[in-house]
């Protein structure tokens, strides 16, 4: 998959990258301001005096927030290993507002292995606090207050952590293992269906509680567990739609697009003619790639007519006729690109496929949908 818009690449673990939001960044000092403002209660809780701990609030406050979102990495890591062990591909780990996510290209083929993908990030988390909840009681009475102070405060983060993800509903690891469970008897669009209205519900509880308690954060999390309900429901919708339609019916039909040879005034004229932002770039009727709008303006207007495209063109993804959709969409992503050149059994062009083909054809589907009453696709067979 692609990464996701607004994310800064820190690390990798195990060739996947690790990346954090730019939200996180936004949201890391509110964090510290909040925990530094508890920091009393959360030092009676741990049996420790607070004029034992030292440094300012906020600066306990801001270890505290960091403490909480290297536990979702680490929580995001046990699904990464678990997946690559179990035939996943994992693209990225992306660090957010509210928690993780794991962005999978490939989910393990058996429910079952997605069911233990899902379980053994709470199980990390509830792990973590388990243990440190043993050492913070080890460390009693013998006078490390901040030590000790550090380790109940992650312990509890954790707990609430894996607590708050075995949660039955879409986007929570819950969610997963509801559907896992439930694909052998219902299939993978009923089971999705389920989970995703678990998590519509929990969201509006999550609301509710928000507003009557007047905890703006607690709003953040519902909105953000309503969208990944909503994400989860739209990606398993257009599989349905996308598995069981051949890309030769998706496509733009294109015979033609920007020969290799020619200067960039020609792709300039070639892109304004056909009215697209990119075109796929042919030598001999073959695609090699695609020039764009983008790499056309990023070349001096006086300069194009003496720039080739061959030195601006950009990595591209090819289709066969008689593929489906989704497999194309998959293609599409882990690449990267916003479209796929589509050939012919002699390998010629013969259209492209690019984010509005699978629009119109969502679309198309959702009207078929209402008007015959049918509702979606039957799954495939397995």
């Amino acid at each position: 998959m692609r990464a996701r818009p607004g994310a800064l690449r820190v690390g990798s673990f195990r060739g996947v990258p690790i990346r954090v939001h730019f939200s996180l960044l936004v949201v890391l000092p509110l964090l510290a301001l909040s925990f530094g403002g508890a920091l009393q209660r959360a030092a009676d809780a741990a049996h420790v005096p607070p004029e034992a701990l030292g440094g300012h609030p906020w600066a306990w406050g801001l270890a505290v927030a960091v403490g909480l979102f290297v536990s979702v990495l680490l929580h995001e890591m046990a699904h990464t290993f678990y997946a690559l062990r179990h035939g996943g591909q994992v693209n990225g780990i992306t660090l957010m507002i509210v928690g993780g996510v794991s962005e999978l290209t490939e989910a393990p083929k058996r429910p079952r292995d997605e069911a233990l993908m899902a379980l053994v990030g709470p199980l990390t988390s509830l792990g973590l606090a388990a243990f440190l909840g043993g050492v913070t009681w080890f460390l009693h009475g013998l006078g490390m207050f901040q030590v000790q102070f550090a380790c109940f405060t992650l312990a509890t983060l954790n707990g609430v952590l894996g607590v708050f993800n075995l949660l039955p509903a879409f986007p929570m690891d819950g969610g997963r293992i509801v559907r896992a469970a439930l694909t052998p008897r219902l299939g993978v669009w009923r089971a999705t269906r389920v989970a995703v209205g678990l998590g519509r519900l929990f969201a509006l509880l999550f609301g509710v509680w928000g507003v009557v308690s007047l905890n703006p954060f607690t709003l953040v999390v519902a909105f953000v567990v309503w969208m990944g309900a909503e994400n989860e429901w739209r990606q398993v919708r257009m599989r349905a739609v996308l598995e069981r339609v051949r890309v030769e019916a998706l496509m733009t039909p294109r015979a033609v697009g920007v020969d290799l040879d020619l200067s960039m005034q020609d792709a300039q004229w070639a892109l304004r003619r056909e009215r697209v932002s990119m075109l796929p770039v042919t030598s001999t009727g073959r695609p090699v790639g695609r020039v764009t709008w983008a790499a056309v303006q990023a070349v001096p207007e006086a300069a194009r007519e003496a720039s080739w495209v061959r030195d601006a063109m950009e990595e591209g993804a090819v289709a066969e006729l008689r593929e489906d959709g989704w497999t194309v969409l998959r293609r599409m992503a882990e690449a990267g690109v916003p479209m796929a050149a589509v050939v012919d059994e002699d390998g010629l062009l013969a259209g492209t496929l690019d984010w509005n083909d699978i629009q119109r054809a969502m679309t198309r589907a959702e009207e078929a949908e209402r008007r015959t009453g049918t509702g979606w696709p039957r799954e495939r067979p397995a």
